[in-house]
């Protein structure tokens, strides 16, 4: 049997975030070139690394953190300023925060790990993160300030502005710079495997054009994205609108300068304990990594 005889497994975010890349395939206009699973990052890490899945988007952390990832090129979910999905929901501003428990979602590293770094970095203390399977059920228990991220984050904040702090704005306050929370992924030994097959090595080019294709797609008829969207969460009309303006699809240069610069200071306040080769720009082409 060839490296990709078998369907490949694709991962993909059960969130509202990643609709405009995955429009396409939902309407039909395009076909995908594998078999979706849908879950939440911190389960898509999981299983990537774990040989479960082929490809699909992780937490960026989650990949800074492992040196046997390697990362498709140009894809990524993140925010130029404000993200709007990734909140801290405190009565009171993140930098009075310093020992206090913050109760923290486990679904994501990224999420997590980047508060963490605002709050050494920024405001210089360490957070208390205690992950919990409820975060925000905390907060409206008892007030206990929580990291959230998804669409649960949406929902709190768009119930509880005045307790909203968009982690996103907030990094962009602390480091001028763009911030990437997803990057498109695969396993290197699983690349290298496909690489050396004609077959496998043709799938690999193809998901890639299909992706951006599908991304593509998504930019130009943002009207039926919104449209899923609204199915899948009903918000607030416009709402959507502004989400997805706010969010960056493409691994561009500024996005990659972002990534950069939390990877370094990720490292220089004790998050992050290992260099981190930053990703693949959208001119790159797909090549079988060095060991």
């Amino acid at each position: 049997m060839t490296a990709s005889a078998a369907p490949m497994r694709c991962g993909r975010i059960s969130y509202t975030n990643d609709l405009p890349v995955y429009a396409a395939f939902d309407l039909g206009v395009l076909e995908f070139p594998g078999t979706l699973v849908t879950a939440v990052p911190s389960e898509l890490n999981r299983a990537l690394l774990a040989g479960e899945l082929d490809v699909g988007p992780v937490s960026s952390f989650f990949y800074a953190q492992h040196g046997e990832l390697t990362t498709l090129p140009g894809l990524c979910i993140g925010s130029r300023r404000e993200a709007k999905s990734i909140q801290c929901i405190s009565r009171v501003h993140p930098r009075e925060l310093a020992g206090k428990r913050i109760a923290t979602t486990t679904d994501s590293a990224t999420g997590r790990a980047l508060f963490d770094v605002i709050c050494r970095a920024g405001y210089g203390f360490t957070p208390d993160l205690a992950p919990s399977d409820d975060p925000y059920g905390e907060h409206q228990r008892d007030g206990t300030p929580c990291v959230l991220i998804g669409d649960v984050a949406i929902d709190a904040a768009l119930a509880e502005p005045h307790n909203a702090h968009d982690i996103g704005k907030l990094w962009y306050g602390l480091s001028g710079t763009d911030m990437v929370y997803a990057v498109w992924a695969m396993r290197r030994d699983r690349l290298k495997a496909l690489m050396r097959d004609p077959q496998g090595k043709e799938w690999v080019g193809g998901l890639v054009f299909d992706l951006h294709r599908a991304i593509d797609f998504g930019r130009a008829n943002m009207a039926r994205v919104i449209e899923l969207a609204q199915k899948q969460c009903l918000r607030p009309a416009g709402f959507y609108e502004e989400y997805y303006k706010a969010l960056n699809y493409d691994l561009d240069t500024q996005a990659m300068l972002g990534f950069a610069a939390f990877c370094k200071m990720a490292q220089q306040c004790g998050v992050l304990d290992r260099d981190v080769a930053v990703p693949a720009a959208p001119e790159d082409t797909v090549h079988v990594p060095n060991d």
